[in-house]
């Protein structure tokens, strides 16, 4: 019969006491009255094994707690699929059974959670990009045409401040058109992932920093989810390269593998170290477990940083 971890507990304490007891009844032992130093220290030793003893038993009956304890710790639910196996006796056991379900369940909640929270944010994106192109986009363009208008009957000193007018709205229509694109990337619905990832290069590429591209022309096909998923990864890890590595260099490769698709965005800047993730990469792993896909962020061989999502195809995943 399965004890509970109450019981086994109380009987390897009693163990210990019902074996100090004989040994104490049995054995050569006496105590005087007063006692004698060399009974305090034989009463001293007895004490100390029976403590040592009970200390060892307790650790080996409490060993797979203490497993439990530091996954606790140190669980990600970002980082999914790591369990504790299964050991000890009934009580220990159907711990560890129900903790590796309480993570499979936490994790299938986030995952379910993330999924809804994504899609809603890009719906949230493509609206406001509608109404950024749409809306003030045609308003400003409107604007640029009738500062046109009114310059070419101005007076000549008017005329030059008009001027200066049409190029500042000309460069704020620009920068909206801009953010609209980053915001919900047209080119991406409209000529696929492959176009979508060389404009992002072009855009990211300054006079600071020169973003080289390699793109495999022999891709699967792939669904609508993963292509914005390898968009938005490649988006963000260029994105952290012009605002946290001052590297000069910087390679996004998308190849096929043996097992599906590989993005990959290397630079030659001074690294990711020890730094804390932040809201950008976590986001890109809540992306990555969107469709079962592997993200690894490391140092690179050139001393910069290697961001990694590796896509598996759709037989492997099924």
């Amino acid at each position: 019969m399965s004890l509970s971890l109450f019981w086994r507990i109380f009987l390897l304490n009693a163990a210990v006491l019902v074996v100090a007891t004989v040994l104490l009844l049995l054995g050569p032992i006496t105590v005087s009255t007063p006692v004698v130093l060399t009974e305090v220290a034989v009463l001293a030793g007895g004490l100390a094994a029976m403590l040592v003893a009970n200390a060892l038993l307790l650790r080996v009956g409490l060993a797979p707690l203490e497993r439990v304890t530091r996954t606790m710790r140190t669980i990600d639910l970002l980082r999914p699929g790591h369990r504790l196996p299964v050991t000890g006796q009934a009580g220990i056991a159907d711990l560890i059974r129900t903790f590796n379900a309480m993570l499979d369940r936490l994790e299938a909640e986030r995952a379910t959670s993330a999924a809804r929270a994504l899609s809603a944010q890009e719906a949230e994106r493509r609206r406001v990009a509608r109404e950024l192109h749409d809306e003030i986009g045609q308003t400003l363009t409107a604007v640029l045409l009738d500062l046109k208008r009114v310059a070419d009957h101005a007076p000549p000193p008017v005329r030059d401040e008009l001027h200066q007018v049409q190029e500042t709205t000309r460069n704020s229509l620009d920068e909206i058109r801009r953010i609209a694109r980053r915001l919900r990337p047209g080119v991406l619905d409209e000529l696929g992932l492959a176009s979508a990832l060389k404009a992002l290069t072009t855009e990211y590429t300054t006079a600071g920093l020169a973003v080289h591209r390699h793109l495999a022309g022999d891709l699967p096909e792939l669904d609508d989810q993963v292509e914005l998923v390898l968009y938005r990864t490649a988006q963000e890890g260029l994105t952290n390269v012009v605002r946290h590595s001052g590297a000069r260099t910087a390679h996004l490769i998308l190849q096929r593998t043996a097992g599906g698709v590989e993005l990959r965005i290397r630079d030659d800047g001074h690294g990711i170290a020890t730094a804390h993730e932040g809201a950008g990469i976590r986001g890109m792993r809540e992306r990555a477990l969107l469709i079962g896909a592997d993200l690894t962020i490391g140092p690179d061989p050139t001393g910069g940083t290697d961001v990694c999502l590796r896509v598996p195809t759709r037989n492997e995943t099924s």
